[in-house]
């Protein structure tokens, strides 16, 4: 897949952000499959600002590796606002940075339902201050799509949790308070 450039210029804005404020994220990814830690470390420097990241693309690997709980998944699902948080603090955690973006969702072209279509992607940005902001989105496109606009919405969530201004998101269809 090709990197958008829209993608890699909210890529270069977080960084500097990051940079400027001598912080580091981290991130949990499950149907971006390591998409938002790839653009961040197509960036000379990335080290100063990412130390690592997590894919947990299966329940399993979201329980065992970030500690998602087995009950927020029999309860709400792999793809529900209370999984993305626990990705995002098992993040946290785990690698010891600032902020943390967690992302799991439906990329398709198969896996979605009538209450959680393909493109149904809940996106989380967490902080080790307490700031927890999670927001549920329906990307249309296909596949590719659907990730590139997860990664790129992502990275300007953390931009608006870092102050770095109203970054533009598209229009979230939920957007969940903890």
């Amino acid at each position: 897949m090709m990197i958008p450039e829209s993608l890699l210029q909210s890529t270069r804005e977080l960084s500097g952000l990051l940079r400027a404020r001598g912080r580091q994220i981290t991130t949990v990814e499950s149907c971006t499959g390591g998409l938002v830690g790839a653009c961040l470390t197509a960036l000379p420097g990335s080290s100063d600002i990412y130390p690592g990241g997590f894919i947990s693309y299966s329940n399993e690997l979201k329980q065992r590796v970030v500690g998602v709980s087995t009950s927020t998944l029999e309860s709400y699902g792999a793809v529900s606002a209370q999984t993305g948080i626990e990705m995002a603090l098992g993040g946290l955690q785990h690698a010891q940075a600032d902020f943390a973006i967690a992302i799991t969702g439906i990329a398709g072209p198969d896996g979605g339902s009538q209450e959680k279509p393909v493109g149904t992607v809940w996106i989380c940005v967490a902080n080790r201050e307490g700031y927890q902001d999670c927001r549920r989105f329906i990307f249309p496109g296909d596949r590719d799509q659907v990730r590139a606009q997860s990664a790129d919405t992502s990275m300007r969530m953390a931009i608006q949790a870092l102050g770095g201004g109203v970054a533009s998101l598209p229009h979230e269809a939920e957007h969940w308070q903890g």
